[in-house]
């Protein structure tokens, strides 16, 4: 049976300016390394059980009936420069569909050959990276974080150029709400665009958003999805590493796994993006780089007010309400992870208190929150003494709670994909020996559970295991 994707394309009936048609790049030698089949049906993908077809479709060589691909166009803050023209640079939409659920997803092909925005790039992905993405957007949505997931990862028969040297070429393929992002919104109002602004805005609304009838309520409904997420990657100490505005997704979704990761060791300035040298994107930096980001979409918005001195006003006070609505969320995942449903002035000093002896002690993010639960929480810290006092504060304010250890049990994960495990599984895979992936595939799609042949993956880094930086992979 052939492979079947129920397309419905929708974005290349906006402005032609807003992406350019463009066929993904053949692959050498395609060959399919895996595939979400539980995800496939959930999209209402049928047909997907011969390999040799899957491998041809998603490493590019194979265009699925249906497809209309293109490389959307879009500018972005990296770092804090403006760039006014990025764009898919190695990327394909292949195009949307509808799925069992009755949303409208995005079908991308990432690594598929050069496009016109690839500015002097090749346009291809390598293994490592794809694997990398692939099992952390899974274990993402799993932790029950938005995000855009894996469908499928091809490898291209070919060799590529990267710091590592020659590499394994591969291709990734994504599933997103969207892959809207604010920096699209930025590359027409930096242009002056006030038409391609309009149609964005109309599109975004009618897939994200309906009945928001204006650009002020759009910013509202953007700014509550996008504190919720960064919220929840700081309660389960993510760092994505390249929180740029094009990285900022409309929808509301983690989008673009480059050099992210997840703190072994909890400090609030921890960075591991090899190109973060300045540390814009450290942990704890996280919600305020979320306020200047949404800033930037503010601004985009304005070219459609009429009004824009008086729109400027109100723009600025809904950004800067912001920062009290990442606290009030912060703290709300932050208290759910030590069993806290009910609202107390002390509660903000009892997590403060807490996290400052986690940073002083070196314990273990993941696993100190985990052994709160499991009443093992002292054995985290090298000198318990602080943690013994902290203790009894707490548990004098979690006597009340309904159930707090349940609550802790689903807030606090006991697996995340650790980076020493993603730089074994990326070793190994490259090799030629899939098992790490899959392993990790089956581990961290239940991560609240704890399951003893798991607990290889809980343990925190030896010295010589720790990874001090990652990379983007481009």
């Amino acid at each position: 049976m052939t492979l079947n994707i129920p397309f419905k394309n929708t974005y290349v009936s906006l402005p032609e300016r807003l992406f350019s048609k463009i066929l993904p790049a053949p692959a050498q030698s395609a060959n399919l390394v895996a595939f979400n089949s539980p995800l496939a049906d959930e999209l209402g993908i049928k047909g997907y059980d011969d390999p040799i077809e899957l491998g041809k479709i998603f490493s590019g060589s194979s265009l699925p009936d249906g497809a209309e691909p293109i490389a959307q166009a879009y500018a972005g803050h990296q770092f804090g420069n403006f760039v006014p023209s990025l764009g898919d640079g190695r990327a394909v939409l292949l195009g949307e569909l509808t799925d069992q659920n009755g949303r409208q997803r995005d079908i991308q092909l990432k690594g598929s050959g050069r496009t016109p925005f690839s500015r002097g790039g090749d346009g291809r992905a390598w293994l490592g990276p794809v694997l990398r993405e692939y099992v952390v957007s899974e274990a993402m949505h799993a932790l029950g974080i938005p995000t855009t997931r894996a469908l499928a990862a091809a490898t291209t028969g070919e060799t590529i150029l990267r710091q590592e040297g020659g590499v394994p070429g591969a291709v990734l393929t994504r599933v997103a709400a969207s892959h809207l992002r604010i920096g699209t919104f930025q590359y027409f109002a930096a242009r002056g665009d006030a038409e391609a602004v309009r149609a964005l805005l109309e599109y975004a609304v009618t897939r994200h958003y309906p009945n928001t009838s204006t650009p002020l309520e759009f910013l509202h409904r953007v700014i509550e999805r996008q504190v919720a997420l960064v919220s929840r990657w700081m309660g389960v100490g993510f760092i994505h590493g390249v929180m740029n505005t094009d990285n900022t997704s409309i929808s509301g979704e983690t989008i673009d796994y480059g050099p992210c990761a997840f703190m072994d060791s909890y400090h609030p300035a921890t960075v591991y993006s090899s190109i973060d040298r300045m540390g814009r994107y450290a942990y704890m930096r996280q919600p305020e780089i979320l306020v200047w980001n949404v800033a930037q979409l503010a601004s985009s918005l304005l070219i459609l007010e009429p009004d824009q001195d008086a729109a400027v006003e109100t723009y600025t006070e809904v950004v800067h309400s912001m920062p009290k609505l990442l606290r009030a969320e912060w703290q709300r995942v932050f208290k759910a992870k030590i069993g806290i449903t009910t609202d107390r002035p002390e509660d903000q000093a009892l997590l403060e208190n807490l996290l400052q002896i986690m940073a002083e002690q070196e314990a273990d993010f993941t696993n100190t929150f985990r052994a709160l639960a499991e009443g093992s929480a002292r054995d985290q810290f090298i000198d318990p003494t602080q943690y013994d006092e902290w203790e009894v504060s707490w548990k004098t304010r979690i006597a009340d709670e309904p159930d707090p250890v349940k609550l802790m049990h689903s807030a606090n994960p006991c697996l995340i994909p650790r980076n020493h495990r993603i730089e074994h599984m990326i070793t190994s895979a490259v090799a030629g020996d899939m098992s790490a992936f899959e392993e990790m595939l089956r581990a961290y799609s239940t991560p609240f559970e704890s399951v003893s042949k798991n607990a290889h993956l809980r343990k925190q880094p030896t010295p010589d295991e720790v990874v001090r930086e990652t990379f983007c992979g481009t």
